[in-house]
């Protein structure tokens, strides 16, 4: 049997209880809302408020956020080779933000054989010919092998699939490209939607859901010896890009660095490239390299640079040199540093601050040129 006093003992603990749940409840909603819990008349005790409202005060604004909705890509391009392939030609900038490299997009409609590829260009980042194939439908087989075929017509190292969906299969084709295929080549399988919110505008994305697992390839590549040289590149260029990103983040969208006395980016002229390099004779060099990939076009862009010499220079702010290289198909605008060997590590703040003020210098000077 029970007695009485254990009976109220149990009541009264149940109910001092349920007073500190709700005193310590209160509490939370002032923590956590900003304002003053409602306080106790009597022995009522004062209603829980939601978060966000007191007592005697305005209710505060809430946050309205808008449902990310999908657009049929066809109502934005009715047709890939009409529409898609030419947007994409004039935006680049698009693929090579969604790739995370430099690239150039040159010609659509390239000529293989007998067939039309959609895009030709140069993956700047890695030195390599580039190609996109477009489909403005799920992947199929006929696409995958005009991918293939077009990557050997073009010796393309740099291999770029576009779907608005990607089947299993063909994600696992592309992967095992990617797996046993030389450490040159690289497979991008890469989803397009298009998004908006609202009224909003749409919007398009560009979303790799197949890209090279260069884990494997850097497993592979630790294999071969680096030379003590090749791992001061490694160095002066991680450091190069953890500042350009820093600094001047429209630069590139290259995120790695290589063993290599040399890097290039994008530039603002067309079919050449803006190059960093540890020269021979311990000096730096920065310059416009000139190479779109035809020799007679290399001569004009040359030429036409040259008849714009003193303009260029006077906006530069210091003399160029012009250097034809009969020798190559190629031809060069630089300027040299005397001195410098990438192993004076001490110095290499020091180097990246002299090519940071040549390139910002050779962009801005480019930018006054006029090349047709």
């Amino acid at each position: 049997m029970v007695s009485g006093s254990s009976v109220a003992r149990n009541q009264w603990s149940r109910e001092d209880r349920i007073a500190t749940a709700l005193t310590a409840r209160r509490a939370g909603l002032q923590n956590l809302c900003g304002v003053a819990a409602p306080r106790s008349v009597g022995s009522t005790p004062a209603p829980l408020l939601a978060c966000g409202t007191a007592v005697g005060e305005r209710e505060l604004p809430t946050m309205e956020l808008g449902k990310l909705e999908h657009v049929d890509p066809r109502t934005v391009w009715p047709h890939e080779a009409h529409d898609f392939t030419p947007w994409l030609l004039a935006n680049a900038d698009r693929l090579s933000e969604a790739l995370g490299i430099d690239l150039e997009l040159e010609a659509a409609e390239h000529a293989v054989g007998g067939y039309a590829l959609d895009l030709f260009g140069r993956d700047i980042t890695n030195d390599a010919p580039l190609i996109v194939e477009n489909q403005l439908a799920v992947t199929d087989h006929s696409h995958l092998g005009q991918v293939l075929t077009y990557a050997a017509g073009t010796a393309a190292s740099t291999i770029v699939w576009i779907a608005t969906a990607f089947r299993e299969e063909h994600r696992q084709a592309l992967d095992w490209l990617n797996e046993n295929t030389g450490d040159n080549a690289h497979f991008f399988g890469i989803q397009l939607q298009v998004v908006r919110i609202g009224s909003s505008e749409r919007a398009p994305l560009l979303n790799v859901v197949v890209q090279p697992n260069d884990w494997q390839k850097q497993v592979r590549a630790a294999t071969q010896a680096i030379s003590a040289k090749g791992a001061l590149y490694v160095a002066f260029w991680t450091r190069f890009l953890e500042r350009v990103h820093a600094e001047h983040p429209d630069w590139t969208q290259s995120k790695a660095a290589g063993p290599y006395n040399w890097f290039e980016m994008k530039s603002p002229i067309k079919g050449t490239t803006i190059s960093h390099t540890f020269a021979q004779g311990e000096r730096l060099r920065l310059e416009l390299y000139i190479d779109s990939g035809e020799r007679d076009r290399n001569d004009e862009i040359f030429q036409q640079l040259g008849a714009q010499r003193e303009q260029i220079e006077a906006v530069y702010g210091r003399p160029l040199t012009w250097e034809e290289l009969p020798d190559r198909r190629a031809s060069r605008v630089a300027e040299y540093w005397d001195g410098c060997a990438v192993g004076d590590v001490d110095r290499h703040e020091e180097f990246i601050n002299w090519f940071f003020d040549a390139g910002e210098r050779l962009r801005t000077a480019l930018k006054s040129a006029s090349i047709v």
